[in-house]
């Protein structure tokens, strides 16, 4: 017989950190205890880890409001403002969500489906109080509770971004903080040609003078600039903090794409997390992603961006008549508790709402607001001489697929 043996060998590695060959800084340190401190870029060969972003929506996916519109303030997709101002000629800039295809490399392949596009109309002349920008708001005490460790130059915050142009040449991002002496921050950024998708990551340090609320007021405002007049723009220095100045956001900026005619500046894959590395973008569920967005705005109804339209007779709440012989209050419930309790309403004409009790009988007038808590709010559906009497109840009703009722509580 022959017997084989086969030696078991057991070590253990002994370093304080593992880097690569070309890197400038660790992958990886060790520390006494026994843990240690990885840069990770994914895990599984992609798969995320959870409740990174602190943006909502950066995918674009929601967009309660409209796909597309020339209005300023929260008009399109959520959680995203835009303000068009000053603009001597060229007429307006077009707002829209749009989709993606297997031919935008980069962020097709990355998982995203939805952008958003800011594109003029015609070629625009810059005047000095002429501005154009995106942005978003972030609840003081997400940015609180973060875990950043914002007043120490060491903590680190990174933002990162997909970003696409027609007239490509440097723009800006700014970073403002809202509570306390309010702090700018602002650094460059450009795609690496024409109308072709490129991946934007900055790390931003924290500073000592920046203070963020633990409440849910506005803690930080970030706004992507495609284009500020000299009003707003002087001899900003780039990538440090500084007190906020509306006159000095940015270094001047250039006029090509705004001068160049039909322009478009698209953005998507938004991305803001704690550290010094950019990581995969959190791709969250539909559901997930709605919920979030309905904290600051809740829509029924009309929704264009999923193609779901309310039929004439479907309900959106019970309602009771009051003694007036017109006025019908029924409640809505949020799905989520909002930020604030909404204080109006946004609804179409009249023509698009009903009551019924054992008959059908349209809107005399547009629902109004009566009043809200954070999980409800009351609204008055209008019948004038509706004849049912007092506290009867009723069904307060769509009119067809042009219906919408719609709640704020945003930023």
């Amino acid at each position: 017989y022959i017997h084989t043996f086969r030696r078991h060998i057991m070590s253990t590695l002994k370093v304080d950190a593992i880097r690569h060959n070309s890197a400038t800084s660790d992958a990886i340190t060790t520390a006494a205890d026994g843990t240690c401190t990885a840069k990770l870029t994914s895990i599984n060969g992609g798969s995320q880890l959870s409740h990174r972003n602190i943006v909502i929506n950066g995918g674009m996916t929601i967009a309660q409001r409209a796909v597309s519109t020339t209005s300023n303030g929260y008009a399109f997709v959520d959680r995203f403002q835009t303000n068009v101002a000053s603009l001597s000629t060229g007429g307006d800039v077009t707002r829209s969500q749009q989709s993606l295809s297997s031919s935008d490399t980069g962020p097709w392949q990355a998982g995203f489906r939805k952008y958003a596009r800011m594109a003029t109309v015609a070629a625009g002349t810059a005047a000095a109080g002429s501005s154009i920008d995106f942005y978003t708001h972030i609840e003081a005490t997400d940015m609180a509770n973060s875990g950043w460790d914002y007043t120490s130059a060491s903590g680190k915050i990174t933002l990162s971004f997909w970003f696409r142009c027609s007239a490509n040449q440097t723009f800006y991002t700014y970073l403002r903080s809202r509570d306390g002496t309010e702090q700018g921050y602002t650094f460059a950024f450009t795609a690496s040609g024409n109308n072709t998708w490129t991946k934007i990551t900055h790390t931003i340090p924290g500073n000592s003078n920046i203070t963020f609320s633990d409440n849910n007021g506005t803690g930080l405002s970030i706004y992507w600039i495609p284009y500020y007049g000299t009003s707003y723009t002087n001899n900003k220095t780039l990538n440090t903090w500084a007190a906020h100045s509306g006159s000095n956001t940015s270094p001047d900026m250039a006029t090509t794409w705004l001068t160049s005619g039909a322009a478009t500046w698209d953005i998507t894959g938004i991305q803001l997390e704690v550290g010094d590395t950019a990581t995969p973008f959190e791709h969250r569920s539909f559901g997930e992603e709605l919920s979030l967005c309905y904290r600051y705005y809740y829509k029924l109804g009309k929704l264009d961006y999923i193609s779901q339209h309310m039929s004439a007779g479907e309900q959106y709440c019970i309602g009771m008549s009051d003694n007036d012989d017109v006025n019908i209050y029924g409640m809505i419930n949020f799905p989520v508790f909002m930020r604030t309790p909404p204080t109006g309403i946004d609804a179409t004409s009249a023509g698009n709402y009903r009551v019924r009790r054992d008959t059908t009988k349209n809107c005399s007038g547009v629902p109004t607001f009566i009043d809200a808590a954070h999980h409800y709010c009351r609204v008055n559906f209008p019948s004038s001489s509706h004849g049912w009497g007092t506290g009867q109840m009723l069904w307060c009703q769509s009119g067809g697929s042009g219906s919408y009722l719609g709640f704020s509580a945003e930023l």
